[in-house]
């Protein structure tokens, strides 16, 4: 039987490696893929739904879901992080902890990505900062915004702004114009089309801002021991012609991603600098942390996490409902 040509495209590379570059077969299919920044990944699929499977921002697939998008996921989920902790304020700012975020100007790449979706259910839950008492100034233009493919609107309640298109998160943040900012990578991010802050970097500005959580270590273990998991950013997602064609595809797709995740754990102690004081004492450090695997994949291991998702998500009037795990992912990989 001849192999299906599926192109793909993802944002991540080191735990997909395996399969992009064709050490972990997928059964049944040839992948062409392609790579770009996670913006520009998850505009170009949400708005034009160029390729058969693509690497997509968790909350974004609840609305785009919610709202009829066709698409099919695979509890495959390449990337995580404690989101909030992407929070940096200015030096002279005088904030010592996330608390005195009540009543302050906040600014996020994106209001429905989902960095900004966990980061407001971290400050409302954990911090007791209510969405509804802060002010929101969001980035990305409505044209090149994953909410602009969506049709996103600021919900009811919120004190929502745009930012200037001649100025950006950092560029405000450095100006005292916003009290906290989610600068997820910018100082050392590839530039891309649609966030303004990795081209508006100006000498000077990584001195003058601080991360809002110093000790990233003890923050994470305290996020860790209060809910047991570490947030996921993105999954995969098959577009939903080709998965109503090829019903199979989504758990040969699985079993790669997996297989090809095991691969880059098989590689990874000699990936860290043996020049390093600690070398792999860092990763067992995670480890002690987060536990042995800390990209879990799968339903049954990630259950509480896309269940506080969906619960934040509905929460925060991204989407109009409390979707099921049934309605988002694949009927295939339901007991994976």
């Amino acid at each position: 039987m001849k192999k299906l040509e599926l192109s793909l495209i993802s944002s991540t590379y080191e735990r997909v490696a395996g399969l992009l570059d064709g050490t972990v077969p997928v059964e049944g299919v040839d992948l062409v893929w392609s790579r770009s920044n996670p913006s520009e990944t998850f505009w170009r699929q949400l708005k034009f739904g160029e390729f058969h499977i693509a690497e997509m921002s968790m909350s974004s697939l609840l609305i785009a879901k919610a709202r009829g998008h066709d698409m099919v996921a695979i509890p495959v989920f390449p990337s995580r992080r404690f989101m909030h902790m992407a929070l940096y304020v200015h030096r002279d700012s005088g904030i010592g902890d996330a608390g005195e975020l009540a009543g302050k100007r906040i600014g996020v790449g994106e209001y429905q990505q989902t960095a900004a979706l966990w980061t407001r259910g971290t400050l409302e839950h954990d911090f007791a900062v209510s969405q509804y008492g802060v002010d929101w100034y969001m980035e990305r233009s409505e044209e090149l915004s994953h909410g602009g493919a969506t049709g996103f609107t600021p919900p009811e309640g919120i004190r929502f702004h745009r930012i200037p298109e001649d100025k950006s998160l950092i560029s405000m943040l450095v100006d005292r114009e916003l009290d906290t900012a989610m600068l997820l990578s910018t100082f050392h991010a590839e530039r891309n089309v649609i966030d303004r802050s990795t081209g508006d970097r100006r000498e000077g500005d990584a001195d003058t801002v601080r991360p809002l959580f110093p000790d990233l270590l003890a923050e994470g273990r305290r996020y860790v021991d209060a809910h047991g998991f570490v947030p996921v950013n993105h999954c995969y997602v098959i577009r939903g012609d080709v998965h109503a064609k090829h019903p199979w595809l989504a758990f040969n797709l699985f079993a790669a991603f997996a297989k090809a995740k095991e691969h880059w754990y098989q590689r990874l102690p000699n990936a860290i600098p043996s020049d390093l004081f600690f070398g792999t004492a860092y990763l067992e450090q995670t480890r002690s942390i987060v536990g042995q695997d800390p990209f879990p994949y799968g339903l049954k291991d990630n259950a509480a996490m896309l269940q506080t998702l969906i619960d934040y998500s509905f929460e925060q009037k991204l989407t109009p409902r409390k979707l099921t795990l049934e309605e988002v992912f694949a009927p295939s990989t339901l007991d994976l």
